[in-house]
């Protein structure tokens, strides 16, 4: 059976639901962070969502579309790891947290590598 859409890959789940916990969790932080800090990583979390829908509506008439966006979206998750550490370094959430959200990008920087390399025909190795 054929996937209806981006909403089925794992990847997307799992990003989409970061992405709420961390949304929330910013708007939390102080009214100084709001229109930075704050801002920032829901956009970058976000990415990667939007990012993933954006190429995968693309795959089927341009897999380089398709594989700029994945790349997008990785850099994003990346990006998020590092994010993490900013927060919890400036305070505004425990270094728990902080690991957890670090983790779990990891892992979906890892899910999004695997998807690249079956878009390019890279055996894993």
């Amino acid at each position: 059976m054929a996937r209806s859409g981006v909403t089925d890959l794992q990847v997307f789940q799992r990003a989409y639901v970061l992405s709420l916990e961390l949304h929330r969790a910013s708007l939390t932080f102080p009214q100084i962070e709001q229109f930075a800090l704050a801002d920032q990583i829901r956009r970058a979390s976000k990415s990667i969502c939007v990012n993933l829908a954006e190429g995968f509506a693309k795959r089927a008439y341009s897999q380089a579309e398709f594989k700029r966006f994945l790349l997008m979206a990785l850099g994003s998750s990346d990006e998020m790891q590092i994010w993490s550490r900013y927060v919890a370094d400036l305070g505004y959430i425990g270094a728990e947290q902080a690991g957890a959200w670090e983790a779990e990008y990891r892992e979906i920087s890892a899910m999004l590598n695997g998807l690249l390399r079956r878009v390019l025909g890279v055996a894993d190795s």
